[in-house]
């Protein structure tokens, strides 16, 4: 790590390794319908066993979202979710649990537009953990860095299998709470398995450097979350929980839909440590 900062995100996969198992990481989208009922939805997630919540700002041009998740960001961008409605969002989410950490991920562009140092000092504000940033590589990021260092925000870069030994160690050198090992190389989805690459790419990010390696892309099960839990310091899950947002169903059958599964997931991260 490049600095002394206390990460959130780090802080909390240490309490979860500490207990014997992963962390379970959830992905709801900002607006998912509304600013306000995405509140809902990820309190309930958080009450059904989600140790950490990612906070999904939509986009016009999702590069890595699938189906699933780019529905629910042209949903809300429809119903007017911008991106300055973060700052209430998490400050709500952190006044129901203080202890959860709340990262943002988003596409640069949003946040460029909006101000590097501003979003920065605003999600710090707020009590955010830190941000996620797809599409930005350490090498673009200085000016972000430099804002995270600032105020004190964890900075979450992507690894993928496909990445050389150098990119992980410079990716590695740049993260802070963790690095986000994409399981498979493609857009986000429920998938029926996980990358067989994932493990090894976990290894090859720890090998790097990496304190703490998350893994998300395509889990989607209880099942899937204790396999990767085994051998991952985290499991992010999002299209499988989105999808339980999006049904016709009415709203509190929607958020005992998304209970239910995050309880599976929970339950799966519990004892993956067990299984391995």
């Amino acid at each position: 790590m490049s600095t002394t900062v206390t990460s959130q995100s780090g802080a909390m996969l240490d309490a979860t390794a500490a207990a014997g198992r992963a962390a379970l990481i959830g992905y709801i989208p900002l607006g998912t319908p509304t600013p306000d009922l995405a509140i809902e939805a990820i309190t309930a997630m958080l009450d059904a066993g989600a140790d950490a919540v990612e906070l999904g700002v939509p986009y016009t041009d999702p590069g890595v979202d699938g189906p699933v998740v780019q529905r629910a960001g042209e949903a809300a961008l429809a119903a007017g979710t911008r991106v300055r409605d973060v700052v209430r969002v998490v400050e709500a989410l952190k006044a129901h649990a203080p202890a959860a950490p709340v990262l943002v991920m988003s596409y640069w562009n949003p946040i460029l537009r909006y101000g590097v140092d501003a979003f920065a000092r605003d999600l710090a504000g707020a009590g955010g953990a830190g941000i996620i940033t797809p599409d930005l590589i350490p090498d673009e990021g200085r000016d972000w860095i430099a804002a995270a260092d600032t105020y004190g925000l964890d900075r979450v870069f992507l690894a993928a299998p496909s990445s050389t030994p150098e990119r992980l160690r410079i990716t590695a050198k740049a993260s802070r709470g963790f690095v986000y090992a994409a399981s498979v190389m493609g857009v986000t989805g429920t998938r029926a398995t996980v990358g067989a690459a994932a493990e090894r790419l976990v290894a090859d990010t720890r090998a790097a450097g990496a304190d703490h390696v998350c893994v998300g892309l395509g889990v989607s099960t209880g099942e899937q979350a204790a396999q990767v839990g085994a051998y991952a310091d985290g499991v992010i899950v999002g299209s499988a929980l989105v999808k339980t947002l999006q049904t016709d169903r009415p709203w509190t059958q929607r958020l005992d839909d998304l209970q239910t599964l995050t309880a599976e997931l929970a339950a799966g991260v519990a004892r993956s440590r067990k299984d391995a």
